[in-house]
């Protein structure tokens, strides 16, 4: 029988879950190509041998995704599988219009189909974008779990963006892990919160073989997803957390408007910054399509590291570092240390743009709509010198940080630096202690 020829459109995460669970050790297809966007330098790599399994003896080849046409035209390419997240649904359609025009049919695996079932209870925390606060809630899942007794695990959903064949199975439960993995900024971003807080968190690549190492030591596994990605486990509880800053998009954006769908519990959080209109928009959208959801209100109030610092932010001229992938592909318009800037009286917000060198200046080319907020790229040494040595250029009196980790283990400051903290906070009942603590009890 003549093998199906596939391509596989991923951004280094849902991609090479997508080919380990549908297409490794599956002699029924060829995965020719992976393609790769979103995140750079993730492409001109390939996915080793290692995890590609008995069939693909060279590994599997990963390009820039500005080749897509051309790859489907030179390997004859059958199926193209879409396989990343946080995308607008015109996007996702102009890509099958690409893939069609070029002889190939397109395909999106649905959340059944390669969701790994696991022996121990999941609950899954996802979102309708990424920079919704997904991150937050999850520790506050984990917290409740613990103060019941139990032995959690987290499981981040993949960003393996250095030696892919090494990153198979990675647990991060010190600080010191961080640079044993070799993490980027974006990573320990994810993990490093989890570790500070005492909470033990896997990821990698492989997350069959991820979930069976978490199975050992766990009661209870947390999905911690990325982007507004889908759970890749069978989860027992899904907590969508959805955004009233940007109402509307809950509806528009893949795969998040799936987790919507299908979640048990909805949190819209940030309603303590958020505009009512937006707020209502989206609590209405939730009724619309799933009216069977719980719905948690939940503010993420922000707070300084040491209540001191506010002096070096009260009519001070700052330059804001907000979390990179918000801003960039998120297109949020700010984040929590926009938001603390002006809750503790800064005088002005510094412009960086002007004085951004390398990888970071090409950052704001790309998005422009970020305007005077510095996304903290980070993805790879290079470009933490290229963040570090743009920060230092800018003309300010101080920094304000708004990333989850301490960007000072990282980068030496020329000014003054606060870094702000924000938790989840539920008002009203009934809250996530409440609902989880009837299920899993």
């Amino acid at each position: 029988m003549k093998k199906i020829k596939v391509l596989i459109m991923g951004a280094a995460g849902r991609d090479f879950h997508n080919f380990n669970v549908l297409y490794r050790d599956n002699p029924l297809y060829e995965v020719a190509a992976f393609t790769a966007t979103q995140i750079p330098y993730i492409d001109k790599r390939i996915y080793p041998k290692e995890l590609s399994g008995k069939l693909y003896p060279k590994g599997i080849p990963i390009y820039s995704e500005e080749k897509l046409t051309d790859l489907i035209k030179k390997h004859k390419i059958d199926e193209v599988i879409f396989s990343y997240s946080d995308v607008p649904f015109d996007y996702i359609m102009k890509k099958a219009a690409e893939v069609n025009a070029a002889g190939a049919s397109f395909r999106m695996p649905g959340y059944n189909e390669t969701a790994v079932k696991s022996v121990k209870p999941v609950i899954a925390v996802v979102a309708s974008r990424t920079g919704t606060g997904k991150s937050q809630t999850s520790r506050k899942v984990v917290k409740i779990l613990k103060s019941m007794g139990k032995k959690v695990v987290a499981i981040r959903h993949p960003m393996p963006y250095g030696n892919l064949a090494k990153q198979k199975v990675q647990r991060f439960a010190q600080v010191s892990d961080l640079k044993k993995h070799k993490c980027t900024i974006e990573e320990m971003e994810e993990y490093e919160p989890h570790v500070v807080q005492g909470n033990v968190i896997y990821a990698g690549a492989d997350y069959e073989a991820i979930i069976r190492e978490a199975e050992k030591e766990a009661d209870i596994i947390i999905w911690d997803g990325g982007n507004n990605d889908m759970p890749f486990y069978k989860s027992d509880l899904i907590i969508t957390v959805v955004d009233p800053h940007r109402p509307g998009h809950e509806l528009n954006y893949y795969p998040g408007f799936i987790n919507l769908l299908i979640a048990d519990i909805i949190v819209i959080n940030k309603i303590d910054s958020a505009d009512h209109s937006g707020i209502n928009t989206v609590r209405e959208n939730i009724e619309k399509y799933n009216p069977k959801a719980v719905i948690i209100e939940a503010a993420s109030p922000v707070s300084l590291e040491n209540s001191a610092d506010a002096n070096h932010i009260k009519n001070k001229k700052t330059l804001i570092v907000e979390d990179g992938p918000t801003l960039t592909h998120g297109g949020m318009k700010y984040g929590a240390a926009t938001i603390a800037a002006k809750k503790f009286g800064a005088k002005e917000i510094a412009d960086p743009r002007e004085y951004a060198v390398r990888s970071i200046r090409e950052t704001f080319e790309k998005y422009p709509d970020t305007g005077k907020l510095l996304p903290a790229m980070g993805y790879g040494e290079k470009q933490i010198k290229d963040l570090e040595d743009s920060i230092n250029r800018v003309p300010c009196e101080s920094v304000l940080i708004g990333t989850p980790i301490d960007l000072r283990r990282l980068i030496k400051f020329k000014k003054p630096v606060v870094r702000i903290n924000y938790e989840l906070q539920e008002i009203g009942r009934p809250d996530l202690e409440e609902l989880i603590t009837e299920k899993f009890s």
